[in-house]
């Protein structure tokens, strides 16, 4: 019996990344860390596209990256990336509502290569007019929302998401930071705000699975414990 309580016990909250890391404190750096460079990586990808069709124009002295985009935009894309990622599963456990639907990676891939679909097409796909292409992004996007999310708590942060981001693209575009083509929304393009629910939605997809993922190891380790 002596030996039993001697022996160390693992914290009930480890993670799944570093067999070293411990506290849950540090899973959610490196969960963080993980969204920052997915986030940064698409987008970069995503952004070459919307400049190859002149969607969105960079001043020449600010374009100092090979994919042609200011330096600025890919860490700024990867810090509200993190944001997001970490909101949507600490939204869920907030509101005691464990988000369950199509819970595995295959689905996550899925959702990222529907929403750099619907980038995409607001690229390179040419509809009659704005409004044509606006509506159509709209309902891609609550499409992606149903089929991949589902949940009131992802609707209601992929809107507040959208919002905000468009607020700060309409202040940014105001200052003369960048400029859209043909704005036909204040100083952006009507659907930009699209863009943002859909990938707010593909960021708390991605967000929630890591942390579910991090769980179930940490189940595992209690079930052998």
């Amino acid at each position: 019996m002596a030996e039993n309580d001697a022996m160390p016990t693992l914290p009930k909250k480890c993670g799944p990344y570093i067999s070293c890391v411990t506290s849950r404190g540090m899973n959610l750096v490196i969960r963080g860390i993980v969204l920052f460079f997915i986030g940064v990586f698409l987008a970069l990808v995503l952004n070459l596209l919307q400049i190859q069709r002149n969607v969105t124009l960079f001043p020449p002295d600010v374009i100092t990256s090979i994919f042609s985009s200011a330096w600025w935009v890919p860490p700024c894309c990867g810090t509200a990336s993190a944001v997001i990622g970490l909101l949507y599963p600490c939204m869920d456990r907030h509101l005691g509502e464990p988000h369950k639907f199509k819970r595995e990676w295959s689905s996550v891939m899925r959702c990222v290569a529907v929403f750099v679909g619907i980038n995409h097409a607001s690229a390179k796909v040419d509809f009659a007019n704005n409004i044509q292409l606006s509506l159509t992004l709209a309902a891609l996007s609550i499409g992606l929302w149903w089929t991949f999310d589902r949940s009131r708590s992802g609707f209601g942060l992929g809107v507040g998401i959208a919002f905000l981001a468009t607020l700060v693209s309409q202040l940014l575009v105001y200052n003369g930071v960048y400029q859209y083509t043909s704005p036909d929304f204040l100083y952006v393009r009507s659907w930009l705000p699209c863009i943002f629910f859909a990938g707010g939605i593909t960021m708390g997809n991605i967000g929630r699975q890591l942390a579910m993922y991090e769980c179930k190891v940490i189940a595992e380790k209690s079930h052998e414990d």
